[in-house]
């Protein structure tokens, strides 16, 4: 009994001294920043990437006295942590063509302090350069592992997209990723998270499907831009009076839109939060005229219209990250994605009209229908309105 009691003994602390490994080897850090370019040249895709050490999970890296990283027992570890955890996170395509997985051509350990991923001929000199001394004191978790990876391609020319599923290599990662096309201007990408598939290059028709698609979700998780669609709404719920009031808020916004996206809105740090309480007030205002009394849908459209021109520069404003996906389409996505926007509200009119018929027959008398809904809308809206102005 004794001698299994130390058997039990000697277990429990093995288990506790392999614990602290484990969970180190395991620890997924909080914010991770990937840096990446990729370079078509000739027949080779060349696609530099920078992560932190730390990222490189369920591998424990030699270590020296109080934590430093053991540079040359370390070596000849990265190529395989580059290759399981960066190169097998990302696809890259040739046109439609998956290209095959990329050989890990060199890699490097660099310090938190390094800049050499300012420019692509810095980087690429920086990788391929000689390592850091082997009596390099810092600490394994600060450090960075720089990666050189190569694909074989076609042409240099051809058009090249990337899936980046990075999204596992911390709780929040955010990619920095630079096309450096021959001949041509460097194109910057910045996405949260795993962005799907993104075309480096798109054609005109790919960068117009992506925002009309972006258009059309952006007007269903709009809160705002939908209660305010929801005013419009109620007193009236005929489909053909109300497609020339939506489209005429489409028009107007899709104005001040392209004038934000083309640098001719004001470049102020009050601006955004001053647009924000302009729309909240816009849908306290058609919130309050239809309790008072509607009027006609001629004065309608024309209202629709100057809040439209307010709604424009919110659309901008969600829509700045999204402006890096358009390639050279800049003209075509801003008017795909207003079309994406027109879409979504006539498919919330058709939702909402029937809806709305049905409560107004069955539930409660018209007016006082019109009265009450407006009121909670007008209600929601002056309280987003004093929130918002809080912000000036």
């Amino acid at each position: 009994m004794l001698c299994r009691f130390r058997i039990y003994r000697l277990l429990f602390a093995a288990v506790l001294f392999v614990l602290p490994c484990v969970a180190r080897a395991h620890d997924i850090p909080n914010d991770v920043t990937v840096q990446m370019f990729v370079k078509p040249e000739g027949q080779h895709l060349h696609i530099l990437v920078r992560v932190p050490l730390k990222a490189m999970r369920d591998i424990l890296f030699p270590q020296r006295g109080p934590g430093y990283l053991d540079f040359q027992r370390t070596a000849p570890l990265l190529p395989g942590a580059a290759k399981l955890w960066i190169a097998g996170f990302f696809e890259t395509y040739e046109g439609d063509a998956l290209l095959p997985n990329p050989q890990v051509m060199a890699t490097r350990i660099s310090l938190p302090s390094d800049f050499s991923f300012a420019s692509y001929e810095t980087a690429l000199a920086h990788i391929t350069g000689p390592p850091l001394p082997d009596s390099t004191d810092v600490i394994w978790d600060q450090t960075l592992l720089d990666v050189l990876f190569d694909s074989p391609i076609q042409s240099e020319r051809a058009r090249f997209s990337i899936q980046p599923r990075f999204a596992r290599l911390g709780l929040r990662v955010i990619t920095v990723l630079r096309l450096v096309p021959p001949g041509g201007e460097v194109r910057a990408f910045e996405f949260d998270g795993d962005p799907g598939l993104v075309r480096l290059d798109p054609r005109w028709h790919q960068a117009a499907l992506r925002f009309v698609d972006l258009g059309f979700l952006h007007i269903l998780d709009g809160t705002d831009h939908l209660l305010f669609l929801f005013c419009l709404v109620i007193p009236f719920r005929r489909l053909r009076a109300l497609v020339p009031v939506v489209t005429a808020f489409t028009l107007a916004h899709s104005i001040t839109l392209i004038a934000s996206a083309y640098n001719f809105a004001p470049d102020f740090l009050w601006f955004p939060p001053l647009i924000e309480v302009l729309i909240a007030a816009s849908i306290v205002y058609m919130a309050l005229e239809n309790i008072v009394g509607a009027g006609t849908v001629q004065r309608r459209w024309m209202i629709a219209f100057g809040f439209g021109l307010v709604h424009g520069f919110g659309f901008s404003f969600a829509l700045r990250q999204s402006l890096q996906f358009a390639g050279s389409h800049l003209l075509t996505s801003l008017l795909s994605f207003n079309i994406g926007v027109e879409l979504g509200q006539l498919f919330v009119l058709i939702l909402l009209i029937p809806v709305l018929q049905l409560f107004f027959r069955y539930a409660v008398a018209e007016r006082m229908g019109t009265i009450i809904l407006s009121a909670i809308v007008a209600h929601t809206a002056w309280h987003w309105m004093l929130d918002r102005g809080a912000r000036l």
